[in-house]
């Protein structure tokens, strides 16, 4: 039997895939705690530089497994809770894995898949996908998933399709930032792969410092408070071995020790 989630590692990238095409891709409460499991696995793998989340399929992720709705549909408000926890969970992990994240994005994406996508570093997109927050359409709202959707598109766009449901094409998702590049079907491998080079070609623990400045610094304030924590970062990063390294490689010309 095929497993919903499968995880694969090689030559520095780790590729998560959605493997239920059958079913859109659609989460279940098994589905949650195996991607979960697996952003966990390749977090503490000492030999993962890169994540690739991908799917097989016609469409990246459908949001909720309807076996699972039909679950929850009869919840009372404390399962409810335990249940939408395990969501956000997996939300967190993946947002704060320590590792560079790219979704690819073969096809269609909604409602909590577009969660998947936004909690990812970076996003490549066909397209031909269309991409739907549509949880409003059955009376419901993208909770769990909204602090990472707004972050991704913007307020005012969400305004938008948050409230209306409706769905918009890649074009779209390009425009207001969703995802970062948009291609035609066969060059999707090309444009990941382009993005996983850059990332394999630097520093390892300089990119995994970048991620954390990001996630420590955007949206905040500029307080006194918080450069302080810049200048003490960047000095952590200079005084480190690897950033001595490189520094002493950029200016003999050669390359660092992590490329040789």
């Amino acid at each position: 039997m095929t497993r919903p989630v499968t995880l694969t590692i090689n030559a520095g990238a780790a590729t998560i895939t959605l493997s239920q095409p059958e079913i859109r891709n659609a989460f279940s409460d098994e589905v949650i705690a195996e991607i979960t499991a697996a952003f966990e696995t390749v977090a503490q793998h000492v030999d993962v530089r890169a994540v690739v989340l991908a799917a097989e399929g016609p469409a990246f992720c459908a949001g909720a497994n309807l076996n699972w709705m039909r679950r929850m549909a009869d919840y009372s408000r404390e399962e409810n809770v335990v249940d939408a926890g395990k969501l956000a969970a997996m939300m967190h992990t993946i947002y704060t894995c320590p590792h560079p994240t790219i979704a690819r994005v073969q096809g269609d994406v909604y409602a909590g898949g577009m969660g998947l996508v936004a909690a990812c570093d970076m996003a490549v997109a066909v397209e031909t996908a269309h991409f739907c927050l549509s949880e409003v359409k059955i009376g419901l709202i993208p909770a769990t998933i909204a602090p990472y959707v707004l972050r991704a598109m913007g307020p005012r766009a969400g305004h938008r399709y948050f409230l209306t449901g409706e769905r918009f094409d890649a074009a779209e998702a390009l425009r207001m930032g969703f995802v970062h590049e948009v291609v035609g079907a066969d060059e999707l491998d090309h444009a990941v792969d382009s993005l996983l080079k850059h990332l394999l070609q630097a520093g390892p623990a300089a990119v995994r410092a970048c991620k954390q400045l990001v996630l420590d610094t955007a949206e905040r304030e500029i307080t006194p408070q918080l450069t302080r924590q810049t200048v003490e970062t960047i000095a952590d990063i200079r005084a480190s071995n690897e950033g001595k390294e490189g520094v002493q490689a950029f200016l003999g010309k050669r390359k660092p020790a992590w490329l040789s």
